[in-house]
């Protein structure tokens, strides 16, 4: 077996270097001159032919160059031409340079080919339920396209776009500065998160607002509060939420679908519109990389501050689930779990579902751990100040502060704008880090060693969401290569589509994608770098200037995220949703089934009193308090009030 795998490890690298060695020699015109085409060439696509020399090109007058016979003009430098150019089809590519010829087989990649990549991520992630091996697969299928259009066999081609996957595209992503900052950052507050559950700060947080609940309306509320308070990120959220108040829950009747959905809908959309989230990091990153494709030089914090207000489905959720609790209503499933609870003597049974049994372990703590709130308030206060003072100090202008004729809120735009984001980021999670640290060891709650521990553990939470990202960088490098985006956008503008669509098509498509693969990141992983440049294109083609394209791409940014959040947290298949069931000991089937019609509810109302509105110019200042009044409406006209049952 040894031998055979040395064997085949000998002819692969016989065959790529016999490979390379015959590219190399065949761009080779003479001594003077050498001849470079694009490594990938797209049909239809403005490329570059770019001439090498040896010599001085300025001290040579009246060069000719011709390409299949037509004379050519390109940007000469001292020792390099750069020709743009057009491929269209498979041909036999003429150069010549007054008297010398080079003759190139040349087979461009149809442009049709560019939506594989990611369409079958989509399709294996629907297929499979799993999103890694879809992202690796997508990535796959693109090299293996770009490498079977440069004339070798199909065998050698497999192995190099195994290769490619590796040496080029993942080893891109893990070098630029940036996508290291959002890694270090999103461990950072891992770690951070981690060590502030073990220290038995986020409990003490839970412990001093679970004492204000004395019935099902109060309880209900305290569970909503701390859902949004412990905003920073879903999974402890929904863990620590559902755990802690399940007993108190279990004593005020207040049945386990509703401790599930209330714990479910406020873990991802509280993270989905807070500042400073382990969501944050990846957001800026699949943002930052759709702007450079369109060359927009607004920085990704300030996109993501801008799309803020247009968040409608988060937005609602969290309104939506305040009018279930104070008019004391529900409808549909949930209204029959909830009467059942609230008439019934018996206490429901823990659930079976043991899924993601470890992820509740880690979150638990020793009982002689003592609970103080600030011990979690601290750090977390320090990672939003932190935060904020970052932006300001990196982004300062003092020009723009001392401007009497700008409004304050336009300064503090204008210099969040021009922040260092990334950096912002690091110093305010780590200082949060350090911070815990010290509050841990200084009181003596936890050992040096424990703290370290805890951190270590924090870190391996992120993991998968890392890995996520790595994939996901990768397979929009690819799309970027292979001109996706353009794809799309001729679609788009082809099928006439209305500009003021494209967001809710979106937000419907986000959802979907979400719901089948259960993953949000991943979700947003796939449409980022797709939807937006198309977005911005389709708004030019419709004759749009750059202010109203700016407008649209807001929008467009939230309702990728938000189609997403509804999708992940409505899915029977989701780590959020199996999470909030585990933590609330309901059955899984029963939280998905009685979650459903209220996420759907709100999701239409986001499109109705949001997406659509918004994109033909309506401020959010108006959208969303209409939209509060349309489900305030929804509950008390639908809704049925829960009889309590006064022997209980």
């Amino acid at each position: 077996m040894h031998r055979t795998l040395l064997l085949a490890i000998l002819f692969t690298t016989i065959f790529t270097s016999s490979f390379t060695s015959r590219a190399n020699s065949k761009n080779k015109v003479n001594d003077d001159f050498r001849i470079e085409l694009p490594k990938i060439i797209i049909a239809d696509i403005e490329s570059q032919i770019i001439i090498h020399s040896n010599v001085d090109l300025s001290k040579i007058e009246g060069l000719n160059i011709e390409i299949n016979g037509v004379k050519v003009n390109g940007e000469i430098g001292k020792k390099q031409i750069v020709i743009p150019y057009t491929f269209h089809n498979k041909e036999n590519l003429i150069i010549q340079i007054d008297d010398l010829i080079e003759t190139n087989n040349v087979s461009p990649i149809p442009l049709w080919l560019s939506i594989v990549p990611p369409l079958i991520a989509i399709l294996m992630a629907l297929l499979f339920k799993e999103v890694f091996s879809a992202l690796f697969i997508g990535i796959f299928s693109g090299t293996f396209i770009i490498y079977s259009y440069q004339g070798i066999s199909i065998f050698i081609a497999f192995f190099k776009a195994i290769f490619a996957i590796s040496d080029t595209y993942i080893i891109s992503s893990l070098t630029d500065s940036g996508h290291i900052s959002i890694i270090v950052f999103s461990m950072l507050i891992g770690a951070m998160v981690n060590l502030i559950t073990q220290n038995g700060g986020m409990q003490g947080i839970v412990n001093k607002l679970s004492k204000y609940a004395h019935n099902a309306q109060s309880g209900q509320f305290i569970t909503w509060l701390l859902g949004v308070l412990i905003f920073f990120d879903d999974y402890a959220n929904t863990l620590v939420v559902g755990n802690t108040m399940r007993p108190v829950a279990d004593r005020l009747r207040i049945s386990r679908e509703k401790l599930a959905y209330i714990v479910d809908s406020t873990a991802a959309p509280v993270a989905s519109i807070a500042m400073i989230t382990t969501w944050i990091g990846i957001e800026l990153s699949y943002i930052q990389s759709a702007a450079t494709q369109i060359n927009v030089t607004e920085s990704p914090y300030s996109i993501f501050l801008n799309s803020l207000p247009t968040r409608f489905y988060s937005f609602f959720t969290l309104f939506f689930i305040l009018m279930l609790i104070f008019q004391k209503k529900d409808y549909g499933p949930m209204y029959k779990a909830e009467q059942k609870c609230r008439t019934n003597s018996s206490i429901p049974d823990k659930t079976n579902n043991i899924a993601k049994m470890s992820e509740l372990k880690e979150m638990e703590i020793s009982a002689n751990i003592p609970t103080r709130w600030y011990n979690a308030a601290i750090p977390v206060f320090i990672v939003i100040f932190g935060t904020f003072v970052g932006l300001i100090y990196t982004g300062w202008d003092a020009s723009v502060w001392s401007n009497p004729n700008m409004e304050f809120s336009k300064k503090l735009a204008f210099i969040i704008g021009e922040s260092d984001s990334y950096l912002a980021l690091l110093w305010a999670s780590l200082s949060a880090v350090l911070v815990a640290i010290a509050l841990s060891v200084g009181q003596g709650i936890l050992s040096l060693q424990k703290s370290v521990e805890a951190l270590m553990n924090g870190f391996k939470t992120m993991l998968t969401a890392i890995i996520i990202l790595i994939l996901a960088w990768a397979l929009a490098d690819i799309t970027k290569d292979m001109h996706t985006a353009n794809f799309i956008s001729n679609s788009l503008v082809a099928t006439n589509i209305s500009p003021q669509l494209v967001p809710t098509f979106t937000f419907i498509l986000s959802a979907l994608i979400a719901f089948s693969t259960g993953s949000s990141w991943g979700t947003m992983a796939i449409l980022y770098p797709l939807i937006l440049p198309a977005s911005w294109t389709v708004c030019h083609a419709a004759g749009m200037d750059d202010l109203q394209a700016m407008n649209i791409f807001y929008i467009t940014v939230s309702a990728i995220l938000a189609g997403s959040v509804l999708g992940d947290h409505s899915s029977p298949i989701s780590d959020t949703t199996i999470l909030s069931s585990l933590a609330s000991s309901c059955n899984h089937i029963e939280h998905v089934r009685t979650q459903l019609p209220y996420a759907l509810t709100v999701g239409i109302i986001a499109i109705i009193s949001g997406l659509l509105p918004a994109a033909y110019g309506i401020s959010s200042w108006i959208l969303i308090p209409i939209g509060f009044i349309i489900l305030f409406l929804l509950v008390k006209f639908f809704g049925k009030s829960i009889v309590e049952n006064k022997y209980l």
